[in-house]
């Protein structure tokens, strides 16, 4: 479990938690679930095309987890956010179908980017992952108070001074970073399972947005170790695990708050 064909794992897995948890404690707060479902379901067409020209798919799957990002913003900001979403998904799902039926060699790549590799994690992907993480969180950290605030007062927060289509659009250029970062990891399907269940379960445990952050990236660290231990010792999916680990800490979150409504009942 800790070979050393495994430290790639385990390090890359660490940097996508720390960032799906701070990522996802504001998509949870600013209800944009969808928006991380959408964008690394799309992003993996990206992966298909750089797979199809023997390209590293972190490429593929930045440039269309940017391009997404930008169009979900764009649409939204003139029409129904979820319409937008929904059709920049399908759009970038269109293109993946075709890149793969153009593709005669891709099952044990394909499946590793939907569904996540316990090994799937290459030394030469390391640095890029870790210069996407940092950038996100040091994005996230300028603008983390004029986002908090946007996000729970966002009918006072243009009055305050703030921009709130700049602001929105950075916020959907991180929720792309973090996406190019994590499908390697943990696969398209589940990835957004990282960013929402930690920081769910920890939004009910605590409201407080400075406790909620910490505990988010706590709860998405404990996730991703524990499901690529689980994984290298069953060889399943590691995104099985983090998809179920995730729920499980939902619903622990859940059950402490129902626990707390009675005893002040």
């Amino acid at each position: 479990m800790f070979a050393g064909y495994m430290l790639n794992t385990w390090a890359a897995a660490t940097m996508v938690a720390v960032v799906a948890g701070v990522v996802g404690f504001f998509i949870v707060l600013r209800g944009s679930a969808f928006v991380a479902h959408a964008v690394p379901h799309g992003a993996f067409g990206g992966a298909a095309g750089a797979s199809l020209l023997g390209v590293s798919t972190l490429y593929g799957l930045g440039l269309f987890a940017v391009g997404g990002a930008v169009a979900i913003g764009w649409l939204g900001r003139r029409g129904r956010h979820d319409v937008a979403t929904a059709l920049s998904l399908v759009l970038m799902l269109a293109l993946g179908a075709l890149f793969l039926s153009m593709s005669s060699e891709y099952s044990a790549e394909v499946f590793s980017l939907l569904f996540g590799e316990v090994l799937g994690v290459a030394r030469s992907q390391l640095l890029p992952i870790a210069g996407l993480g940092v950038a996100a969180l040091g994005v996230m950290a300028v603008v983390y108070r004029p986002l908090l605030m946007l996000s729970v007062m966002p009918e006072t927060s243009e009055a305050r001074g703030l921009r709130p289509r700049q602001l929105e659009t950075i916020f959907m250029l991180v929720v792309a970073v973090a996406t190019a970062m994590t499908v390697p990891v943990v696969g398209a399907f589940l990835m957004f399972s990282l960013t929402l269940g930690p920081a769910a379960a920890a939004r009910s445990f605590t409201s407080s947005p400075g406790p909620a952050l910490s505990l988010s990236v706590a709860i998405a660290l404990a996730t991703v170790w524990a499901a690529v231990a689980l994984a290298y010792v069953t060889n399943w999916p590691v995104g099985f695990y983090v998809g179920t680990t995730g729920l499980a800490a939902y619903g622990a979150g859940r059950a402490w708050v129902a626990w707390r409504r009675r005893a002040a009942a």
